[in-house]
């Protein structure tokens, strides 16, 4: 164990995942995140863990996807992301969704009365002091800009970055339920998890006309060639794509029957709720970089949004993330200076929950002197682990969601849909395994 304090570079989901995880194995950690003492372009409060695209942890089914089976994993290493987002959890069928000030509240606390964690406002405004002998930079997509200056220059790689979008809010009041109902698709979790506005087909087809000749936001020239991420595509790029990709998208049907005509629509607008009382919910999948103004004349388009008001605009932020696979070792430490570690979104996993597991993973390597034992390969979090770090090439890196496609190959013969449990079924058995034998991840308090 180390004897002198580990700095977390960022509150964010990794760096409040880092900080937990190291300290309850008995290390010292101080915390830093600059807000409110400097703004982001995305953030709106100076609460640790705050949520800023969407509420969604995403699918929470451990057998078949594989983001549901990193949330057990990171449930069974005491996860503190976990244990908030659980409770702070609001009906959205089979994926967990949170409510974002419940969340951000109960991380802040949970950090804030740590007896081992000291948190301190402020920005690191370039590398971290050189008597800071063991560093974690979680800072996220939006680092700043001086810290992501001082990060180039000592790797003296181009930093990649990408757009991230944001989806609108809407209050649920202003919402016309003689023409929307609930309903999750195939009825899964509760079975009416979800408001849906349903379209038909001269509606779908208008509303994507005004969709692709609305006013979108302008670029920076220095901006113009930075890519999206696909995973998380702003709704009029996707259209673009072709009048029927967001009908085999987020506006998909299948599933749902509108109990009003008693037929499945052509296609489907879907809201998730996005906060404990029920009064906000979220436009799911609809992350744009419409301008607000025509953002707002668009999104009435949708039937039952005629006359809706908007808690939040959806919006456009420009993350960046380092070449990991090049740069960095398997325990996350910056090849040319061990004593900095990456953890979270910078890295280039993408997701809240992908940046939460490498931030535990973060915290475990950073507070153990120890050689550090990796979890086994067959586990969720290996596999981003190896993904990030080596896995991928380095000359093609991408920000990556966890997925099945990173897991080591099954031994012997499966059937296609058996494929998936049987991978579940392993990483969990090892998971187990090795929680028992190498006494890691242990839960301490």
């Amino acid at each position: 164990m180390t004897n002198k304090p580990i700095h977390i570079i960022g509150g964010g989901l990794a760096g409040s995942e880092a900080a937990w995880q190291a300290a309850q194995i008995g290390a010292t950690v101080v915390l830093h995140e600059m807000r409110p003492v400097r703004e982001t372009a995305a953030h709106k409060t100076e609460g640790l863990a705050e949520l800023v695209c969407s509420n969604s942890f995403r699918s929470d089914d451990a057998e078949k996807n594989a983001v549901g089976l990193l949330h057990e994993e990171m449930r069974r290493c005491n996860s503190l992301i976990m244990r908030e987002g659980d409770k702070a959890a609001v009906p959205a069928g089979g994926a967990l969704a949170v409510d974002r000030d419940i969340f951000s509240s109960g991380v802040t606390k949970a950090l804030e009365d740590h007896p081992l964690i000291t948190i301190e406002r402020g920005e690191i405004n370039g590398l971290p002091p050189e008597d800071w002998e063991n560093v974690i930079i979680a800072t996220g997509p939006l680092t700043s800009p001086a810290l992501a200056e001082a990060i180039r220059a000592q790797t003296g790689e181009e930093a990649l970055a990408f757009f991230d979008a944001i989806a609108p809010i809407v209050d649920k009041d202003s919402i016309n339920m003689d023409v929307c109902w609930f309903q999750s698709r195939y009825d899964k979790g509760e079975g009416a998890d979800y408001i849906n506005c349903p379209m038909n087909k001269e509606q779908y087809e208008g509303f994507i006309k005004a969709l692709l000749e609305s006013d979108k936001t302008e670029f920076k020239d220095w901006e113009k060639d930075t890519p999206y991420f696909e995973g998380c595509l702003p709704i009029e790029v996707t259209a673009a794509r072709g009048i029927d990709t967001l009908r085999f998208g987020p506006m998909k049907p299948v599933g749902l029957l509108d109990p009003h005509t008693e037929r499945q629509p052509y296609a489907v607008v879907q809201l998730r709720q996005d906060n404990a009382l029920g009064t906000l919910y979220n436009i799911v999948g609809f992350q744009t970089k419409m301008k607000y103004g025509e953002q707002t004349d668009v999104l009435k388009m949708i039937p039952g949004l005629e006359d809706a008001t908007f808690a939040r605009l959806g919006g456009l932020h420009r993350n960046t993330f380092i070449n990991s696979p090049k740069l960095l070792d398997n325990e996350l430490r910056l090849k040319t200076m061990p004593r900095l570690r990456f953890a979270g979104q910078i890295t280039g996993c993408e997701g809240y929950i992908e940046s939460a597991a490498v931030g535990l993973m973060a915290g475990r390597f950073a507070a153990d002197k120890q050689a550090a034992a990796l979890p086994p390969p067959t586990t969720a979090m290996a596999s981003l682990l190896n993904h990030i770090t080596g896995g991928a090439h380095a000359d093609t890196f991408q920000p990556m969601n966890i997925n099945f496609g990173l897991f080591p190959p099954l031994e012997g013969k499966f059937k296609k849909k058996e494929r998936k449990p049987a991978m579940s079924k392993r990483a969990l058995t090892d998971l187990d395994e090795w929680i028992s034998s190498k006494n890691k991840f242990q839960k301490t308090a």
